[in-house]
């Protein structure tokens, strides 16, 4: 949990209760958006430009790692509607995400965004002003008495100059309160989606395998004559295959080595974040999963990566339980697949 600094000088409790009540993200993205903004540009924020950052922030979970943000939220069919109706690209980076959006002025982008003034700024500030209509909160937000976060307007927002030291002086602990809070929100609308925390912001660059293929898989290429990708059935070595996430990374965010398999390099780029068909390519997925275990565990028995398989392959000494390790490992990959697809990811390949 993250508590904010205290100020004797202004009502922090009103801040910290800003996400006591929520039915969507915008309150989160808001919040993240004008902070940065903040820093950016100072104390005066053309609305419009805080709207385009939630959007760009927001970009990389909806695009990349398809979170669900709840029925009630209108972000993803936002995003959606930039990337396919106005041709904005999934692999943008965030500032890129936002100059294009804040770039189109048709009718339709206008209304896209202008749809978050009526949810967002003013219930914002609903802990300054409990019972009050929107109307009322816009008038009484620069009651001086009221010790408001920001100033309201039709077109804008100023900070509140009370606030602005403390927010700049603190930006990053109530960065790390808003995400906090945000993940802690998709979490429950995604129980079963693993490590919603890292999937609130893209990486500057993710792991490599390296380890995986001269700790774990350049061992099993030594020993066996051929290999074959389960995708495509074009024969592998060690000198030409690469790492495939069976269930995509962008879904299960790790890189246990429970869920790679060699792949020729054409195949790992056409299936790239799609699911495998369990009833085409299960089989095939444990043949291979449990003879490079028993190979490495001979060469290797204290390697770091057996240890990975622990948790779900039943062994002993060394060589699976080939009934019940099918059982277990098929147990663990179905619903991943399930509930990936229910969430937007595409199969891979054909029925």
């Amino acid at each position: 949990m993250v508590n904010l600094p205290e100020d004797n000088l202004l009502p922090i409790q009103f801040l910290s209760a800003t996400f006591k009540k929520t039915s969507a993200t915008y309150k989160y993205y808001w919040f993240l958006s004008f902070l940065q903004l903040l820093e950016e540009e100072g104390l005066r924020i053309e609305k419009r430009r805080i709207f385009s950052r939630m959007l760009s922030n927001a970009w990389y979970t909806v695009n990349y790692f398809k979170v669900s943000f709840g029925k009630q939220d209108k972000i993803q069919e936002t995003i959606s509607f930039f990337h396919r109706e106005r041709g904005i690209p999934v692999d943008l980076n965030q500032n890129q995400v936002w100059n294009q959006i804040l770039s189109l002025n048709d009718l339709k982008s206008i209304s896209a965004l202008s749809h978050f003034d009526n949810q967002v700024p003013h219930w914002f500030l609903s802990p300054w002003f409990p019972n009050l209509n929107k109307n009322q909160i816009y008038f009484y937000s620069r009651d001086p008495k009221r010790k408001s976060l920001y100033f309201l307007d039709q077109h804008h927002i100023e900070i509140n100059p009370e606030w602005f030291q403390y927010l700049l002086k603190n930006s990053a602990i109530l960065k790390s309160f808003c995400y906090w809070n945000l993940s802690l929100f998709l979490q429950k609308h995604n129980p079963n989606v693993p490590d919603i925390p890292n999937k609130l912001i893209k990486p500057i660059n993710r792991s490599n395998l390296n380890k995986n293929k001269l700790e774990f898989w350049n061992l099993y290429f030594d020993e066996v004559n051929e290999h074959r990708c389960i995708y495509s059935n074009i024969p592998l070595t060690k000198e030409n295959y690469v790492l495939d996430h069976f269930v995509p990374y962008n879904f299960v965010s790790h890189n246990l080595n429970w869920n790679l398999v060699p792949a020729h390099s054409s195949t790992n780029s056409s299936k790239s974040d799609k699911l495998p068909r369990l009833e085409q390519l299960f089989e095939p997925f444990f043949d291979i999963q449990k003879r490079s275990f028993e190979i490495v565990f001979k060469k290797a028995p204290k390697s770091w990566v057996i240890e990975e398989y622990l948790t779900i392959f039943p062994t002993i000494d060394g060589l699976l339980d080939e009934t019940l390790g099918k059982l277990r490992f098929k147990e663990t990959l179905q619903p991943l697949i399930t509930i990936a697809h229910n969430n937007g990811f595409e199969y891979y390949g054909q029925e």
